[in-house]
């Protein structure tokens, strides 16, 4: 009776571990898209933290999309409504890829998605509001990282680039925080300095840091990874990518805003429109000998002279006034980006 009990017991002992072993199978089978979406995740999240915290702070960013793509009559795919490029930022843009494609071929970084970032971080440095060498006419300061939706990130640089000597703050069109633009910062107008406040330095200095760690760029995972390096939101990584989508399939250059709106830029002469003289001669009326009514007159020049037109003064020695055009023709100036509303970018 004992062996009995004894081999019934071996026996349910076994078929509980088989059991066991078949429930752990199955449920390691259930569900492989979960399983490869967790492993996936650390992996992804763990990218920026290779090169340091993200390149922003996780600051703020404008949440606007791309606008509609619209061909007018005779207007090419490219010319848009909204979207377009400042000059000195595109210039950047392009100057910086192609300084990566000389240095990290591999990385195949496209000027398009600096321009997506740029758009995002700042509106393309607030529609290209820089001084001729790149340089933000005002500083672009994020938010203080004190914590809460940001990131908590104590003062890395004696407040020299964010004036803050307390908490760090990113800095300029890319939005670099100084403790990454120490490790990131580059030299983009070959000024011999390296300024996160200006356009050419940002834009390589980001060009960069998207290329770390041997990323291709063409590769969507590698991609994911770099866009993600600068804010930890998926929200973000959409957002970009979505600007990205959009400049590769063409842009529209505009004008810097600072070059558009300086109040002293000169403004096209308007010629004063001639009074009319105190008292006209009606149309049936013309000079002869018999005394006539005319208009006061300097000494130098009594009457008016019957070869000028009529109701039109004319001084002595002195050239005639201009007569306007009917119309007159101003400069038109180009459309720039909306910059869209900004949200807490903390995923």
């Amino acid at each position: 009776m004992t062996g009995r009990a004894l081999k019934g017991a071996l026996r349910g002992a076994r078929g509980t571990a088989v059991a066991a072993a078949a429930m752990a199978v199955l449920t390691a089978s259930q569900a492989p898209a979960a399983v490869s979406a967790e492993a996936a995740e650390p992996a992804r999240k763990a990218a920026p933290a290779e090169h340091g915290p993200s390149v922003s702070g996780n600051t703020p960013y404008r949440t606007g999309l791309p606008p509609l793509r619209t061909r007018k009559n005779g207007s090419s795919p490219g010319a848009t409504v909204g979207g377009a490029l400042p000059a000195s930022v595109f210039a950047a843009y392009r100057r910086a890829e192609e300084e990566l494609a000389h240095s990290a071929p591999g990385c195949r970084l496209r000027w398009q998605l600096l321009a997506a970032i740029g758009q995002v971080e700042s509106g393309q440095a607030w529609g290209g509001r820089v001084t001729p060498d790149g340089t933000t006419v005002t500083p672009i300061l994020g938010p203080r990282l004190t914590g809460g939706a940001f990131a908590v990130v104590p003062d890395t640089d004696g407040g020299a680039y964010d004036g803050d000597a307390v908490y760090d703050r990113a800095v300029g069109p890319m939005q670099f925080i100084p403790s990454t633009w120490a490790r990131w910062g580059a030299d983009g107008n070959g000024d011999g300095r390296s300024d996160p406040n200006n356009v050419y330095d940002a834009a390589l200095a980001a060009g960069r840091y998207l290329c770390a760690g041997g990323r291709d760029l063409s590769n969507p995972a590698d991609l994911d990874r770099a866009i993600l390096g600068y804010n930890h939101s998926d929200a973000y990584l959409r957002t970009v990518k979505a600007w990205y989508a959009y400049y590769l399939t063409g842009h529209r250059v505009v004008p810097d805003a600072s070059t558009g709106s300086r109040s002293d830029r000169p403004k096209p002469s308007r010629p004063k429109r001639p009074k009319p003289s105190p008292s006209k001669p009606s149309d049936d009326r013309k000079p002869g000998p018999g005394p006539s009514r005319t208009p006061s007159a300097p000494p130098a020049s009594p009457s008016p002279s019957p070869s000028g037109p009529a109701g039109v003064p004319k001084a002595s020695g002195m050239p005639p006034v201009p007569v306007p055009e009917p119309t007159l023709t101003l400069p038109g100036g180009g459309v720039l980006p909306d910059a869209g509303p900004l949200t807490i970018g903390n995923g």
